[in-house]
């Protein structure tokens, strides 16, 4: 059962990557909790439409994601994530690289994982 989970969540945590390198604003809105919070780098909270807007407006461009050190820890119908992604990408035309450590934690209801609390630490 919890390897299921865990078999689970990297297909998801791979719909999520693959969603974010395309601005896949439809696959988002389906993998993004309505109660999405998401506690940015800079320490902002950011909610499900800033997160889809920002995609949205071409504003964020990212052009790779390399994930490592991947954990998966299942608890129930939740499952918090520890990964480090390297990430390159534009914000409003400027570079926008970086090494960040995120902490995600998917909420599983009616037999659908979504992503509910995320926050990102940058990597020095």
């Amino acid at each position: 059962m919890e390897s299921d989970i865990v078999q689970e969540i990297f297909a998801v945590e791979e719909k999520l990557k693959a969603s974010m390198l395309s601005s896949d604003t439809v696959a988002l809105t389906d993998l993004l909790s309505d109660a999405l919070i998401f506690i940015n780098h800079f320490g902002q909270r950011v909610s499900k439409q800033d997160d889809i807007a920002l995609h949205r407006s071409g504003l964020l461009s990212i052009e790779s994601i390399e994930l490592r050190d991947f954990q998966v820890v299942p608890q129930g119908n939740i499952a918090l994530v520890h990964v480090n992604a390297d990430i390159k990408g534009k914000y409003d035309g400027a570079k926008a690289n970086g090494v960040f450590a995120f902490s995600r934690v998917w909420l599983k209801q009616n037999n659908k994982w979504q992503l509910i609390s995320a926050q990102s630490t940058v990597i020095s």
